[in-house]
């Protein structure tokens, strides 16, 4: 169980991970959940730590990510 001070529990054991398909066919490694209007991030070789967004947040990240905001650099 996640608490944070503002945005209140995140409780993983009620958790429904689910990971996206990496390019080889198997589960990636980031999971995502969505619990009591909560989304809960991790990875999956390290499950005890989760990073908790709110509806906002998830949808700025999300927004962010198509925007191609967290592209690595070309070398």
């Amino acid at each position: 169980m996640t608490t944070h001070p503002t945005k209140g529990v995140f409780d993983a054991s009620r958790a429904e991970w689910r990971a996206a398909n990496g390019p080889d066919g198997e589960p990636g490694r980031i999971e995502v959940a969505f619990v009591d209007g909560l989304i809960g991030m991790r990875d999956a070789q390290d499950p005890d730590t989760v990073l908790v967004y709110t509806p906002a947040e998830w949808e700025a990240f999300i927004g962010g990510a198509k925007d191609g905001e967290f592209d690595l650099e070309a070398d």
